[in-house]
């Protein structure tokens, strides 16, 4: 996981409502995991959800500008995807390399 993945996927939660943001943060961990793991197997990127980073999941969801100042609202929508993260690694192991 690099920061460029954590920036697009905050910028695709932050496109969504209060309510939806802990979801879709989980979403795009899993289809970044159900890429990676096609990749693996077939040596080469999911048609939809990309080569297995959460970046290349999250450019399959609209997003707002890049570029943005890290403001509150920024932030927030970190907190959502990292703690999607600790979730998600706490499930499945980490098994994704994206």
């Amino acid at each position: 996981m690099m920061p460029g993945d954590l920036d697009c996927a905050v910028a695709v939660v932050m496109c969504q409502p209060p309510e939806a943001r802990a979801g879709v943060a989980a979403r795009l961990l899993e289809e970044a995991d159900v890429a990676d793991r096609y990749r693996k197997r077939l040596g080469r990127a999911h048609p939809v959800y990309g080569s297995g980073s959460l970046m290349s999941a999250a450019l399959g969801w609209p997003d707002g500008p890049r570029g943005r100042v890290y403001d509150a609202s920024y932030c927030a929508a970190l907190i959502v995807v990292l703690t999607a993260l600790q979730a998600w690694r706490g499930r499945s192991g980490g098994h994704s390399g994206g």
